[in-house]
């Protein structure tokens, strides 16, 4: 397979497969794709991977789109503003990603159910109690936020990051939560009770415009009905 990115704010993936490839995808995805491109619509593995996609933000079915005949192209597109991030998966190196992030991958890559290992982190720390974890091997496309910004945390180097900025981390990443200091700060300095901390070693992918913040600072000009 060989892809392409471009379109940013508004960002589209173009991936070209030869006869016989496969793309999986989440349901509703595909943007557009030449004619030689079959769709084949399954619960991809049964009802514990229905399950996993269900409480992880996606749909319990997933589409496969396969070339036939020849060559073949498929795209797909972000459903918001910001930007689509290919990462390789191998199975020394698997990667955690914010719910609702996965797009589309090779048949290669499987999606499961990651759990925080500490109850207040998923309940506090704005990231949620179950994020995506992808395993085995080959490249999975995620939907990310407005733009990326990258660290290399070294080991036992932390960061402390505001609700919902988090969108990918290496799995040798730990999460916790840290309570903001001060009941002046908690009351007037507007960044809520807790952020989340991120310990390494490893890299984090964060994104700067999550959709809970884009509606929070939209909901004052939004006409309520009656």
């Amino acid at each position: 397979m060989k892809y392409e990115i471009k379109g940013a704010p508004l960002p589209v993936v173009v991936c070209n497969l030869e006869a016989g490839e496969s793309l999986k995808t989440e349901r509703g995805a595909m943007s557009w794709m030449s004619g030689n491109m079959q769709m084949e619509t399954n619960a991809g593995g049964g009802l514990g991977k229905m399950f996993s996609r269900a409480i992880s933000g996606e749909s319990i079915f997933q589409n496969v789109y396969t070339a036939q005949g020849g060559p073949g192209m498929i795209a797909f597109a972000s459903s918001f503003p910001g930007n689509i991030l290919a990462m390789e998966v191998t199975p020394q190196k698997p990667i955690i990603a914010q719910k609702s992030a996965f797009l589309a991958s090779e048949m290669g890559v499987n999606m499961e159910i990651f759990f925080q290992k500490k109850l207040g982190a998923g309940f506090f720390g704005g990231e949620g109690f179950i994020m995506q974890k992808f395993t085995g091997n080959g490249i999975v496309f995620l939907e990310i936020d407005g733009s990326i910004v990258e660290y290399n945390l070294a080991p036992g180097e932390t960061m402390i990051i505001d609700t919902g900025y988090l969108a990918v981390m290496d799995s040798t990443v730990s999460i916790d939560i840290q309570t903001v200091k001060g009941v002046g700060n908690v009351l007037f300095g507007g960044e809520g009770l807790f952020n989340t901390k991120l310990t390494g070693p490893g890299h984090v992918w964060l994104q700067t415009m999550p959709v809970p913040a884009v509606a929070s600072s939209l909901s004052p000009y939004l006409i309520k009905s009656n």
